[in-house]
């Protein structure tokens, strides 16, 4: 069972993340960024209800320091700009759209895989103390659990992509992406939660064998 973070623990992260919160939002009105002030909205939305799930459940600090961030990396990612060697002619040079191996892997892919690992943690802490809180019982993370940790991780990824989708209708110019690149965000999406299930999997038998 993890130790959730303390009161004190818990104000530090949040002062972290305000701080970067409050410089994005003020880069992204000198710019007159709407996409990002849109995303900064749904931000603070987002960090009042983890401080609900936090107070309900008890959120370790490692985690909340990890989703904290999440939260940077992609202020840093709409934000930071980026040389016109680093990413494609045709979409805006910001860090969003570099590339740390060419037409591989760029700066999205990892964010979107980092994110919904830490959002499978996320769910397997919040599962296995509810469960430990209500019914006394201290959860293993079993295969069968883990599968669906990690589906609601992916869960969560389709709910960002909604987001996204929602910003493309509602704001005149955005860094989403077409088609493709949503499916590379699923799949990534994937990859950050089936991993992080797979990681929580092999540390619970590493944790059980060295208890026998």
């Amino acid at each position: 069972m993890h130790q959730p973070a303390s009161q004190n623990q818990l104000r530090i992260i949040l002062l972290f993340s305000a701080l970067y919160i409050v410089v994005a939002s003020v880069l992204s009105l000198q710019a007159g960024n709407s996409e990002f002030i849109f995303y900064i909205a749904v931000m603070v939305v987002i960090s009042a209800a983890l401080v609900l799930v936090h107070r309900r459940v008890g959120v370790s600090n490692g985690l909340l320091w990890c989703l904290s961030i999440w939260g940077l990396l992609h202020m840093a990612g709409g934000l930071v700009p980026i040389p016109a060697a680093w990413h494609n002619a045709d979409v805006p040079g910001v860090l969003y759209n570099f590339w740390f191996i060419p037409e591989k892997l760029k700066y999205d892919q990892v964010t979107h895989a980092y994110g919904f690992a830490v959002t499978t943690w996320l769910c397997w802490q919040a599962l296995s103390a509810r469960t430990l809180n209500e019914v006394g019982l201290s959860l293993k993370p079993t295969a069968g659990l883990m599968v669906l940790c990690a589906a609601a991780g992916m869960g969560f990824g389709a709910f960002n992509e909604v987001i996204e989708f929602i910003a493309t209708l509602t704001l005149a110019e955005t860094n989403v992406g077409g088609y493709q690149n949503t499916g590379w965000d699923l799949i990534f999406n994937l990859i950050g939660s089936a991993g992080a299930a797979f990681v929580i999997f092999l540390m619970g038998r590493m944790k059980r064998s060295s208890s026998l």
